[in-house]
């Protein structure tokens, strides 16, 4: 009985220890992420003269995960988590190499995306092999604050090592092809990506059976029935629509800050990463508010707020002081914040009733990749033919403003013309004992 008992505490002890595996090797593979994103943008600068290449880096990041999204999930099922994870942080590291060697920055920026969009899959899918249900809540909750350090900690690191202070004794150092500060910092991140990689190596190997791989056009079929299931969905269509919108802005807000930062109030790259950074701390205040106090089935209450993130980016344009920039930033970090969490959790459920989490975690990394690509290069466009970074924050944020606008009449449209649809959808989120 005792020895039954001690294998049990070991059991536990072994799962808990795995877990933290998991986690230290995500933060560190993010904040390399978040970092190298910066040191591309320093790297662009003197080859870039209007700016339309370094915004799209953003788009670049995301191509394939949306090229790819039908993929990926199969590819994470069919071996080991940790052997997927460690594969695209291999895959990482030779985009950052690739930068380093010459290659241009959006080339191999991309080459970093693709070990990103197979990474993702895999993070997310060990913890439901790893860990019991009544964990997983839980589990995601660390992911979440995790990667929310890790932005934040990724652009002031990036900043840092491009900067004036740090750069000087990286160059000092005298690395074969390292001549310049973003240079040093895509060797250090390097070292970044492999203490992730060592992490990678000490995941447990969990008894999930593997996956064959199937039919890549059987995948795609597959997925694309997938995506029309949770598009069609009254409630479903809604939170896709909205988590897209979101993360499509938040996904090109860095560079947008970094662009407005330097025609505003003169800031270098460095300067403005701490601005980067201030964002995503208005994130995670919002998001942790609205964890306290929204329920899963008020959750379209949200959709003025996307509005109002919108019409908040216009007002950029008016600020040019850091004292007004830094509150200013943490309240639309802070919209965005409280906007996704409930509308998120609202998606997560639809998509587990229609067609299971797996699924519909690929649906929305697709969709989502998919609105960072699109408004990417929108914004990439704009300053491609001329306009100033006022104008083109002007334009994007009136876009969004605008499409926030569309979803809540959708929804209107869809409260007056399928009521019942709609009241029985809400219905299941109110008996949905985890909301």
């Amino acid at each position: 009985m005792d020895s039954k008992k001690s294998r049990r505490e070991d059991a536990r002890f072994a799962m808990k220890k795995g877990f933290y595996t998991i986690m230290s090797a995500q933060f560190f593979s993010s904040l390399a992420d978040n970092a190298l994103f910066i040191a591309a943008v320093e790297l662009l600068r003197p080859l870039d003269a209007t700016g339309s290449q370094r915004a799209s880096l953003v788009p670049m990041f995301a191509l394939f995960y949306v090229l790819l999204a039908p993929l990926v999930g199969a590819f994470a099922d069919s071996r080991p988590k940790g052997q997927v994870m460690l594969i695209s942080n291999a895959i990482k590291v030779l985009g950052c190499l690739l930068m380093l060697a010459g290659l241009h920055p959006l080339l191999a920026f991309a080459v970093v995306g693709l070990g990103a969009a197979a990474y993702s899959p895999a993070k997310y899918g060990i913890l439901t092999e790893l860990l019991p249900p009544s964990q997983l809540v839980k589990a995601n909750g660390w992911i979440e604050g995790l990667t929310i350090a890790s932005i934040i900690l990724g652009v002031l690191v990036g900043g840092q090592l491009v900067g004036p202070h740090l750069s000087p004794y990286l160059l000092a150092l005298n690395l074969p092809g390292v001549h310049q500060p973003a240079e040093a910092a895509l060797a250090v991140l390097v070292l970044v990506y492999g203490v992730a990689a060592a992490f990678n190596l000490r995941i447990p190997r969990t008894d999930a059976p593997l996956q064959p791989m199937h039919n890549p056009f059987a995948l795609v079929q597959d997925f694309r029935q997938c995506n029309r299931r949770l598009w069609k969905d009254k409630l479903g269509q809604i939170s896709l629509a909205t988590t897209t919108l979101f993360w499509g802005v938040s996904g090109n807000l860095r560079y947008i800050v970094l662009a407005w930062a330097a025609a505003a109030l003169g800031y270098s790259v460095t300067q403005a990463s701490n601005l980067v950074g201030v964002v995503a701390v208005g994130t995670a205040i919002g998001a942790l508010v609205a964890s306290w106090s929204m329920q899963l089935d008020k959750a379209v209450k949200v959709i003025p707020l996307g509005i109002g993130m919108g019409l908040l980016i216009l007002l950029l344009n008016v600020i040019d002081n850091v004292w007004l920039a830094a509150p200013f930033l943490v309240l639309l970090g802070a919209l965005g914040g409280f906007l996704v969490v409930p509308m998120n959790a609202l998606l997560q459920h639809r998509g587990h009733n229609l067609m299971g989490a797996g699924r519909s975690i690929a649906v929305q990394n697709f969709n989502e990749q998919a609105c960072i690509l699109g408004l990417g290069l929108l914004y990439a466009s704009l300053t491609h033919f001329g306009l100033s970074a006022f104008a083109a924050i002007s334009a994007f944020g009136l876009v969004v403003a605008c499409i926030m606008e569309l979803i809540r009449r959708w929804h209107a449209s869809n409260l007056r013309w399928h009521p019942a649809e709609v009241e029985r959808l809400l219905q299941i989120a109110r008996s949905d004992p985890g909301h």
